[in-house]
């Protein structure tokens, strides 16, 4: 082995040799050939007559020198590298080709290789944990099939009869605020149950995880943080009993820190043990997450099937108790992307048809290069060169051409992807994740790879398809181009243009969408509002934070320019998410004095005191929620008096909140037109009483006061969902999370600055964070925005790439029709009827390909269809609107050529000749 090794380095090594080792050759053989003739000398024979025996016995010298050289070299890759200069060659005395083609492809690979980085960093990417493929995200399902969060019961119910999980977790995350070092800050924390660092595979690399005592009831609170916030916040300081942090004003010892790079749930900083928590007995409070992991050989049907069974079993056990029927089961991966796959998988495909166009413009330049080149292959082909030989130039030529564009196109790809990563919308996942890496470069060396072979190979079967003798006879004639070649040129012109209208067809849909999406109703004001969201300590007693919020909001109204004041927990389009949840109407006998004795005495605490009254009251809302006739469902809002008058929310009956709403006063609500519309249709809502505690804990019924206009709360493409409004100086626990919000007759962003130092004056333990609605309101649209922007650019640069292509197809053809054409002008033929040839051969092909892209704009937009607001993928609007601008760019194409063609010169056409 290591012989053959040596020999083939030696064969190598001759590679960077060739001219020393000919030298060498040369000399060799003149001094053989001298020898033998000095011995036919001797023997007798004339000078001439020796050197021609001695020549005869020697053998053919170039037959024998190359028989040397394959001997002594690796031939293959000598034919390669004698074709790669021979290919570098012609591309050097071709300029205008070169640059245009390798331009052209490299904007097709680095479009399409920096979205891939994007498709792959997001979607393919493993997850850096151990055995990422077995972590899986878990929900109770309910009858319809929808998807909630675990209810605690149900849970610790699955994780003990199942046999499918190694470890299964619940997980919640919140914004908390952390003080002890520094000013206050906003930190994103996690609460974990036991195993959850076990699901995910991860060890504290400083310290240790929690231990058994600290992860119970009411334990002192200990803390994991991730590596990046010990780091920053923490001086990478080892002694980790030295520090010591409040997180939502409640002490917390710091014991471990997690390894770099781990941040699951949403780039968390800080974990705390769930269990320092109390348990929520309800198998409908729907609070935390599921996160598990399967056994090895268990699969994710395997699992799927099992843990549905046991939801099965507990929901004919609990009956009504509990909504569960099934669990989904889904790859932590795939839950973690699904909202934004489609959109990326539409990205990738826009810029897949990016890369066809371009590859299809360069080929029809290739074409017209083999065609120049006909002569020279057809002499070579008689000279014995087979055509795998002259297949293997073209791949060469072709390869070094898309290898050049490539390296270019990942150059444009990295500056690319800094702009996609700038552009692309802040909720976006595993961004972190996004980089030209191995495996991309990898695609961009496979793309390059499928481009050359796919271009060489078509033009050289379009060059093979005539013999050489045709094509000699026709060089002979000088007529470079036949017809066929040009009615292909055209052909791929044609699908230039339709993959073109595909992608604009694509990108107005989008566009439309977004248009019509800024024109809904949102149902509140937008302009003029300053935002100051803040994180209140959830260990905070009720009283405590309405004279907080009262001081905050009495405060904030005397900033000069400030009109109204309100708040609300969960500001529409934040994305923070809303609570949502079952309700009861009661009617008037159902409140009994002895329910009303109940409430009052659930709101003084007096179940620690008697368990049998829990018991009580348990049963009842138990009956009352069985009760499916006076069952409602709506978000539960927390709000102040002054929140609708600040956003404009239209009072459409009754009256909203005001200052004799106390803690101590019979509690109302306020409910959405659509709560109205679907729980009371045709009736009267106000004075209906509702009991809504199993949003807060807090029992006491609620009367419904007023009726205000509805609001798009979670999206503007989504209905407006019916909605239930309380005080929060009535229902203070919700309202922990709470965004104030300032109407101003102004610039908003002028009231940020004193609402700060009001808001540190009160509590500087209390971090803001401070935004105008107007910039929430346009987050809100970012993933839209992203979308339409870059398929908007793709379809234009596609568009460009296509009219190039129409343009230089036509081109061509007047090229090489000019002695045609001037026969025709010599013969009488008018500029008009030349001109007309031209622009109709034009016409021809650009409506070949308007036809065939509007059928594909039918088959490919209907994918689409998800992406779509308010638009149908066939709107014809759309498809008429883009088909017209295909045809005014693919006109003024061809009107060049055809210009030019008409004030071709007859005499000197026919002299040309």
């Amino acid at each position: 082995m290591s012989g053959r090794f040596h020999q083939l380095l030696l064969r190598f090594a001759a590679l960077f040799r060739r001219e020393s080792l000919d030298r060498d050759l040369e000399a060799e053989m003149a001094q053989h050939l001298e020898l033998a003739i000095e011995e036919n000398l001797k023997a007798g024979m004339s000078p001439d007559e020796a050197r021609r025996k001695a020549l005869i016995r020697f053998g053919g010298t170039q037959q024998a020198k190359e028989i040397h050289r394959d001997a002594r070299g690796l031939p293959r890759l000598e034919t390669f590298l004698d074709d790669m200069r021979f290919a570098f060659r012609l591309l050097r005395k071709s300029p205008a080709f070169t640059i245009v083609a390798v331009l052209t492809l490299a904007l097709g690979i680095g479009a399409t290789t920096a979205i891939f980085s994007v498709v792959y960093g997001v979607l393919l990417r493993p997850l850096p944990y151990k055995n990422p493929n077995q972590i899986v995200q878990l929900w109770e399902q309910n009858a319809t099939g929808g998807r909630m969060r675990f209810a605690e019961p149900n849970f610790y119910d699955l994780r003990a009869e199942n046999h499918s999980l190694s470890a299964f977790a619940l997980y919640g995350y919140w914004l908390g605020t952390v003080t002890g070092r520094g000013d206050a800050t906003r930190i994103q924390t996690a609460t974990v149950s036991r195993d959850f660092f076990q699901v995910m595979g991860v060890q504290p690399v400083v310290g240790r995880e929690f231990a058994p005592e600290e992860q119970k009831f009411n334990a002192p609170t200990a803390a994991l943080v991730s590596c990046a916030y010990w780091k920053q916040a923490l001086g990478s300081t080892q002694d980790l009993s030295s520090i010591h942090l409040k997180i939502d004003n409640k002490p917390a010892s710091v014991v471990g820190v997690l390894p770099p790079g781990f941040g699951f749930p949403e780039k968390s900083d800080i974990w705390l043990p769930k269990e320092i928590y109390e348990n929520e007995p309800s198998r409908t409070g729907h609070n935390w997450s599921g996160i598990a992991r399967l056994r090895d050989e268990v699969s994710l049907n395997e699992a799927r099937a099992e843990l549905s069974g046991i939801a099965a079993r507990l929901k004919q056990q609990y009956g009504e108790d509990t909504a569960m029927v099934a669990v989904a089961v889904v790859p932590l991966r795939e839950a973690m992307t699904s909202d934004v796959r489609p959109a990326l998988i539409l990205l990738l495909g826009a810029s897949g048809f990016l890369l066809l166009i371009a590859c299809a413009n360069v080929t029809n330049l290739m074409l017209a290069q083999a065609t120049s080149r006909e002569r020279e292959l057809a002499i070579r082909a008689a000279l014995g060169a087979d055509r795998s030989r002259l297949m293997r130039q073209f791949l060469t030529e072709s390869f070094l051409l898309s290898a050049i564009g490539g390296a270019l196109g990942v150059l444009l790809a990295y500056w690319g992807l800094q702009a996609l990563l700038a552009l692309a919308p802040g909720n976006l996942p595993r961004l972190d994740d996004v980089s030209l890496s191995g495996a991309v470069l990898m695609f961009s060396l496979a793309t390059v790879l499928v481009v050359s072979m796919t271009m060489a190979l078509f033009t050289a079967l379009r060059t093979f398809s005539e013999g050489s003798r045709e094509a000699l006879s026709e060089g002979n004639r000088g007529g470079i181009g036949t017809l066929s070649k040009q009615r292909m040129g055209r052909m791929i012109a044609a699908g230039q243009l339709a993959v073109a209208l595909v992608l604009l067809v694509g990108a107005s849909l989008l566009g439309r969408s977004l248009l019509r999406v800024l024109s809904v109703d949102s149902g509140f004001r937008k302009e003029g509002i300053a935002t100051m969201e803040l994180g209140l300590p959830m260990s905070q007693l009720a009283t405590e934070r309405v004279a907080f919020l009262d001081k905050l909001v009495a405060q904030l109204r005397t900033i000069p320019g400030v009109e109204e004041v309100g708040g609300v927990n969960e500001l529409p389009l934040s994305g923070a998410g809303y609570a949502d949840g079952s309700f009861a109407e009661m009617n008037a006998a159902q409140i009994s004095p002895k329910l009303q004795d109940l409430i009052q005495r659930s709101v003084t605490g007096d179940f620690e005191k008697d368990p049998e009254l829990g018991h009580q009251l348990v049963n009842f809302f138990n009956d009352l929620f069985r009760d499916k006739s006076r069952l409602g469902y709506a978000d539960h809002v927390v709000t102040s008096a002054g929140y609708f008058k600040a956003l404009d929310i239209p009072l459409l009956r009754g009256r909203v909140f005001d200052d004799r709403d106390t803690i101590d006063a019979p509690h109302v609500a306020v409910i959405s037109q659509s709560l109205a519309k679907v729980q009371w249709p045709n009736e009267d809502p106000i004075g209906r009483t509702v009991e809504f505690g199993n949003m807060d804990g807090d029992l006491r019924l609620l009367t419904v006061v007023g009726v205000v206009g509805d609001v798009r709360d979670h999206n503007l493409e989504s209905a407006p969902l019916p909605t239930l409004y309380v005080d929060y100086r009535q229902r203070p626990k919700a309202a922990w999370r709470f965004t104030i919000v300032m109407r101003t007759a102004g610039n908003p962003e002028t009231v940020f600055a004193p609402a700060r130092a009001i808001l540190h004056d009160i509590d500087p333990n209390i971090p803001p964070r401070v935004r105008t609605f107007a910039q929430i309101y346009s987050s809100s649209l970012d993933a839209r925005r992203f979308s339409v922007t870059l398929v908007a650019i793709f379809s234009m640069t596609a568009l460009l790439l296509a009219v190039a292509g129409i343009y230089g197809v036509i081109s061509y053809s007047v090229a090489q029709r000019t002695r045609e054409i001037g026969v025709r002008m010599a013969l009488g033929a008018t500029t008009r009827k030349v001109l007309g040839m031209v622009l109709r051969h034009g016409a021809i092909t650009g409506g070949i390909g308007i036809v065939a892209g509007l059928a594909g704009s039918f088959v490919v937009m209907r994918w689409l269809q998800s992406q779509l607001f308010e638009v149908s993928p066939t709107d014809p609007l759309t498809l008429a609107g883009a088909a017209a601008l295909l045809v005014l760019f693919s006109l003024a194409a061809c009107s060049i050529p055809a210009l030019r063609a008409a004030r071709i010169d007859p005499i000197i056409a026919l002299r040309c000749e």
